[in-house]
């Protein structure tokens, strides 16, 4: 059971790997991720245990929605969105962004509807988009569009934390290709590596 005082950052990732490949600088104590569910390939149960094994090693804490992955629909991720935003209130959440994956536009809709102001829900003050490699190798936008948000990282730790996803390391998202990209990030503010993300929303508290 996760204590809500302990969560102050929460990521929606739609499948189990998304959340150390757009979002490693944030797997800490005090972050909640949040999977659309566990997919079969190769197993269920090989999933569930490398997000174990990734939560174990970098103290994040996780949750499955059990929705059908490959069919998520926003409509139905809105409630469910919503009800984690209220139940932990953070100060963080984390939305994938609308790449060519259905997956990751069901998210990043039902997750830019979560957090919208209302006078129902929590209010949240940072809310941050996160980019995957695929998203940069085919971007839906053209040309794709320069993040924001930048977070200096260490790019061996990263690819060390996505190898703990061995059933999910593949050609287009390659150990290569992940350290290419946090790499080309770090280029754009002088650091070796970096992760880069889109600002959705700020909130200064005087």
């Amino acid at each position: 059971m996760v204590s809500v005082a302990d969560v102050s950052t929460v990521i929606f990732a739609p499948h189990v790997d998304d959340e150390v490949l757009g979002c490693f600088s944030f797997l800490t104590a005090g972050t909640h991720v949040v999977y659309g569910g566990i997919e079969d390939r190769p197993t269920v149960a090989v999933r569930r245990e490398e997000a174990e094994a990734s939560s174990k090693a970098l103290g994040f804490t996780w949750e499955s929605l059990k929705q059908p992955v490959l069919e998520y629909v926003a409509s139905d991720l809105i409630g469910l969105f919503e009800s984690i935003i209220i139940e932990h209130e953070p100060t963080t959440v984390l939305i994938p962004d609308a790449s060519y994956n259905q997956d990751h536009r069901a998210f990043y809709d039902a997750g830019l509807i979560a957090t919208r102001p209302h006078d129902t829900l929590p209010r949240v003050d940072r809310v941050l988009i996160y980019e995957q490699p695929h998203s940069i190798i085919w971007p839906v936008d053209q040309p794709a569009p320069t993040p924001n948000v930048f977070v200096p990282i260490d790019a061996d730790a990263k690819v060390g934390a996505y190898e703990r996803y061995a059933s999910q390391v593949r050609g287009h998202r390659s150990p290569d290709a992940v350290r290419a990209l946090a790499e080309f990030r770090g280029a754009h503010i002088g650091s070796p590596a970096a992760e880069a993300f889109f600002l959705k929303r700020l909130v200064i508290n005087s």
